[in-house]
């Protein structure tokens, strides 16, 4: 599974890759069914967001509620996230992110 990489990472409790049609590909932790059932909602938001102001595709998303921080990348049509407890710091998920979106390149398209 993809994400097992991720599951090392300091402060992880929720970890979703959301494939190309929105659906959940892979999930783990505490919430992360509801992670990727989220992060597939953000998703269409903020593509309408990025089309109504010119502002092209959201490859990143980051943002924190009062227990987690939330971070995810998109790549190649599919969403890879992590929820980390807050307080941790987030450029070790990040760049792990990012590294994995890399390989969502060689991951088969869906419709979407």
């Amino acid at each position: 599974m993809m994400i097992d990489a991720l599951q090392g990472l300091p402060g992880v409790v929720a970890l979703a890759l959301v494939g190309t049609d929105g659906l959940p590909v892979e999930s783990q932790g505490e919430g992360g069914d509801a992670l990727a059932a989220e992060l597939a909602s953000l998703r269409l938001s903020l593509d309408r967001i990025g089309r109504r102001m010119g502002a092209g595709e959201v490859t990143r998303l980051t943002f924190t509620s009062e227990r987690v921080e939330v971070v995810a990348v998109a790549s190649a049509g599919y969403l890879l996230g992590a929820a980390l407890s807050r307080g941790h710091d987030t450029r070790a998920a990040q760049q792990a992110l990012a590294r994995l979106a890399l390989e969502l390149t060689a991951l088969p398209r869906g419709e979407g």
